[in-house]
Formats: structure tokens, sequence, C-alpha cells
């Protein structure tokens, strides 16, 4: 593979691209991620030079290529029941959250929902704690930016490693019984069902709900902005959970603002005032 260099007037230019298109902020010291993450992308298409790239992005409409950009240059890692002191938390909120239902409705979002292990967790999560859960509307939005993990995330089928740390009860409560054709533990198509999976840009597409969310997970997300578009999100987010509903981030992921409308109740996890 041929090794291309990235100068850093190139650099310059897709920091400025990213920013405005998504609300990442690629800081300097990133220049040697982009460029080793990207390097086998310029082989593949037979460009020659970043600026060949740049152009190449940048005259992509359908916005295919920026969403490859966009998942070369983040980290994508994420697990089922991760951050497990959230889970601990809403284990001991749950009780509280449903005696107040007034209808047996849930809502709740997953915003960067990757590869889809987080929304499926939710609903594994519900499904253990609730004796009733067949019973309950649930439905769950789950958004990220990258079209390739969400395809991943739409199949609902994960490797065996993936599913190791899952208990036997919920793999065969949550896994249909027979594996894929690559030996994947296959999510039953009844949970898959209650979960709408949307390419969706936080930054630039305009929050169109109509209803307010149960609560929101917006979890490694925010750590790519900078600290104008992490308080701009923030404060949209507070608009869509009612009083008293919990927003949750990543455990690296901590507010210095918004004070007056969200308040910490530790492990990363905010309730709406």
């Amino acid at each position: 593979m041929l090794e291309i260099e990235l100068r850093p007037e190139e650099f310059a230019l897709f920091r400025k691209y990213i920013y405005e298109k998504v609300g990442i902020s690629l800081s300097d010291q990133k220049t040697t991620l982009v460029k080793g993450r990207l390097n086998k992308r310029l082989n593949h298409l037979g460009l020659k030079s970043f600026r060949d790239y740049y152009d190449y992005l940048v005259s992509d409409v359908s916005g295919e290529e920026l969403s490859f950009f966009v998942s070369a240059i983040s980290t994508n890692v994420t697990s089922f029941f991760r951050e497990g002191a959230q889970w601990k938390w809403l284990e001991s909120y749950l009780p509280a959250f449903i005696a107040s239902k007034k209808e047996k409705k849930i809502r709740i979002w997953s915003a960067g929902c990757s590869s889809g292990e987080e929304p499926y967790t939710i609903l594994m999560f519900l499904q253990h704690h609730l004796s009733d859960f067949e019973r309950w509307d649930i439905k769950i939005l789950a958004t990220d930016i990258s079209s390739k993990v969400l395809t991943h995330a739409m199949k609902g089928a994960y490797d065996p490693k993936a599913v190791e740390g899952l208990s036997k009860e919920i793999i065969a409560r949550s896994f249909e019984a027979k594996k894929t054709e690559e030996g994947r533990y296959q999510i039953r198509s009844s949970l898959r069902e209650k979960i709408l999976f949307r390419k969706y840009n936080l930054v630039t597409d305009p929050f169109f709900f109509k209803n307010r969310f149960d609560m929101i997970f917006c979890r490694n997300v925010m750590i790519y902005f900078d600290d104008v578009t992490r308080h701009d999100l923030i404060g949209r987010f507070t608009t869509l959970l009612p009083k008293g509903a919990p927003l949750f981030l990543g455990s690296s992921e901590s507010l210095t603002t918004h004070r007056e409308s969200l308040k910490l109740l530790g492990s990363s996890i905010y309730q709406r005032l």
C-alpha cells in the first residue's frame, strides 16, 4: 500500500469541512490519526493525494463518503451493558419511573447508537425487569451518523465474542434459538421491531421531534465536539426531557454548563430539573 502524506494545509481543509458538516472538532494532534485511517481509503480509490480525496469527499452529494470518513476517524467501540454503574442506577430508578406512568408507554432515544448494542441492551434490561414487558408499548429511537454501523445495528446479528458477557438467561430470552448461517447470535425480531433506526446528524439536522422522551442516552459521542457544539446539543436535549427524566452520557464526559436545568446524579447521569 502506498503511504500518502497528509500536508498541514490539507489537514486544515478536512478540519474545517468536518466541523461544518458534523461538528467534530479535529485538533492538530489528530493529523496522524486521519492520515493513518484514511490512507487505505485513498489507495482503494486510486487517489494520489489527500487534496484529491478532499475534492472527492466534498463532491459526493450522496453523503456516503462523509459517512465513511466519520466512521474512519471515530472509535465505534461499544458492547452490551457498557457502563455498568449506569445500569445499576437505572435498576433503582425503574420502580418509581414505572409507578409514575399513567400509560404503559415508554419512549427512549439512543443518540449515537453505533452498531446497536446500546438500544438492544435497553430492551434486554426492560425485558428482565418488567414482569409484564409484553404489555408495554416500548419504542426506542436509535440514531447514528454512520450508515455503516446502522446497517450492522439493523441486522441485530452479533459474533459469539460480543455476547460472551451476557447471562444464559438473557441470551435465551433476547436472541433467536438458532444462530445465523455465519454463526452469529440473532436478536429476536420481537425486540428489533421495537427500535426505529435512523441516520441522523446531531449537529446539523433539525430536532423534529413532536413528543418528549422518558430518557436519552448519548454516550461517548460528545467527546468529538467542541464546547460550543456540546453546549448547544445539551441545551436541545433538555427540551426533549420532562422534569425528572435522566440523560446518560459516557463515563468520560461531564457537564460544566446547564446547571440550572440538569443535576448530576452520579456516573455521568444527569436529571432534568
